[in-house]
């Protein structure tokens, strides 16, 4: 497995970490790319997150095209030669009634706080080129033991989101990973739930 001192950022992206920094606001690229970065993966895509709230990144990327669609969740996309690099405020959120939105999203300023929201531990994990790797669950240790474990009770977290559901067989499926026992159980149990997601985001899960 890759050390987490070294990985790469497109400077698209780290240019943007960097102005975000410059301007007082932890900023860090999340999910994804640091899992596939410590599996030896390349990755494709860069998320970021960022203690600056979505009219403070209006206001530092003024000069720049900004994509607002989720702008209501805290995402601010910023348009730059190699593509559109999202950057979402720190949040907490609150009850999903309907299994797939939140009731309520709550900005705040803890990097732990935002990835603990997050569906499975190798997801919940984070990076600063300024202060390393954030793994407040154990994200690192599960993928070298290869296991897949939701990020704390994984009742609440397929009851906030069904199509997790699906991720996690999805991820098992292509990493080889084992499903931890919990994790494994409570995806069994909730699989009524995925009568709440439409066919679309069905089809684009299963496509993957």
């Amino acid at each position: 497995m890759e050390g987490e001192s070294d990985m790469y950022i497109p400077n698209s992206v780290l240019e943007l970490i960097n102005k975000l920094e410059e301007a007082g606001y932890e900023t860090w690229v999340v999910g994804g790319c640091v899992r596939d970065h410590l599996m030896g993966n390349v990755p494709h895509d860069y998320d970021c997150c960022t203690a600056a709230a979505p009219e403070q990144m209006q206001a530092i990327f003024a000069d720049r095209q900004l994509v607002l669609a989720g702008l209501k969740h805290g995402t601010v996309g910023v348009v730059t030669a190699q593509g559109v690099v999202e950057i979402t405020t720190f949040r907490t959120e609150g009850g999903y009634l309907d299994s797939r939105h939140p009731d309520w999203v709550r900005f705040v300023r803890d990097i732990r706080e935002d990835l603990a929201r997050r569906d499975f531990t190798v997801n919940a994990m984070a990076y600063s080129p300024r202060r390393g790797l954030s793994d407040p669950f154990g994200g690192r240790e599960d993928l070298k033991r290869g296991l897949l474990r939701a990020v704390g009770d994984p009742e609440k977290r397929f009851r906030e989101d069904a199509l997790r559901i699906l991720r996690g067989v999805r991820f098992a499926a292509r990493f080889g990973f084992e499903i931890e026992e919990k994790t494994a159980e409570s995806i069994k149990e909730n699989t009524a739930l995925l009568k709440n997601i439409s066919a679309e985001r069905v089809f684009a899960e299963l496509s993957k």
